[in-house]
Formats: structure tokens, sequence, C-alpha cells
């Protein structure tokens, strides 16, 4: 697919499921180079009670799967609750869930959407061998897991992608546009750091 984006953004939230599909969804109707990821160790969703959630395996599981297993397991509860929904709008987007940590492409930004998926993230960069020495600006900005903050949550998210993709030199000017989105988003944690591929 041809991008009118010049940066490889990819996004990432715990399951690669509710936020980061979101904002894969508006990013990519944007026309930005947007990839998204879970960096979890399973898909996990929610199930017919707190302590029993649908897990799945990233790699092998797709969209299709997960619907077709909600579907069979309880239509009228994963209708009502917005899962149907969801996994039905992720399967136009992208076949699978993708775990970040199995990803072999470079990105020049990565944005997780909740602190513990920034921990993972970075964690994970440090500690793989790089081979090209590359630098990627790793931001975090905390959205909570529901529905309606998923979507204020991309919109916003596509608000820093937009001022980093006008940006002459984002390498340079990424300091002073976060701290303007956090100046005038006080409630948003933003963090920022630069790992090396």
């Amino acid at each position: 697919m041809e991008y009118s984006s010049k940066l490889r953004f990819a996004v990432s939230c715990s399951s690669n499921m509710n936020r980061s599909m979101e904002a894969h969804g508006i990013l990519k109707k944007r026309g930005f180079n947007i990839e998204s990821y879970g960096s979890g160790n399973q898909v996990k969703m929610p199930g017919p009670t707190v302590d029993k959630p649908n897990c799945y395996e990233f790699g092998p599981t797709t969209y299709e799967d997960i619907y077709a297993d909600l579907t069979n397991k309880d239509l009228h509860l994963y209708t009502q609750n917005g899962l149907l929904h969801m996994v039905d709008r992720n399967r136009r987007i992208k076949s699978r869930p993708q775990r970040f940590q199995a990803e072999t492409r470079e990105f020049d930004i990565v944005l997780c959407l909740e602190e513990r998926v920034f921990d993972q993230v970075v964690d994970f960069l440090n500690r793989s061998v790089g081979k090209s020495g590359n630098p990627v600006h790793v931001i975090n900005i905390d959205i909570e897991d529901n529905a309606e903050e998923a979507t204020f949550g991309a919109f916003f998210v596509a608000d820093l992608c937009e001022k980093l993709e006008r940006s002459e030199d984002f390498e340079e000017d990424i300091d002073q546009i976060i701290t303007d989105l956090e100046e005038n988003n006080p409630k948003r944690n933003l963090l920022h750091t630069i790992c090396f591929y």
C-alpha cells in the first residue's frame, strides 16, 4: 500500500484489540504508515465473568477465529457488551492480532497506550540485539481500555502523529511537540524515550 506518511508508526496496547486497533483504523484512513500490536503474552478479552476471560494466542489466531469463537460461546452477551462489534472492526483493518515482541520491522515512532505497555516495549527494545543502530522514539499516552476512551484516545494519537509528520525535523521537534500536548492535555500521562534497533 502507498502511504502519504514519511514516518513509520507503530501503536501498541496490551492485546491489539481495542485501543491500538481504534488508533490503527483512524491513522490508516488518514494515510499514515501504521501498524498495530499488543505487548502482552496473549490476547485477553472480557469473558462471561471477570475471572473467566477469553484468551487467544498471538500469531496463529485471526480476528475471524475470535469472532467465530465469541459468536459460538454467547452471541447475545458478546453482542451486548460490544466485543463482536470491536472484533468485526478489527478484521476489516487487518487479519490477526500481532505481538510487538515478534515484529522484525523497524519504526520511527512506537506509540504505547498504557504505561505497562510502554515498559514492556522499552524493555524488549533495550534487550534486543540491535543490528542497524537506528533510533526509535517510544511514546506513552495513557488511554483507558474502554470503547469511548479508545475513540477519544485515537484522535489524540492522530493529532500527535500529524504534528510529528508535519515537522521538518521530528527528531529535533519531538520534545517540544510532546510538551505542548502535555500542557494542553494535563490528564494524559505522556512519556518519551529513545531506544535503538
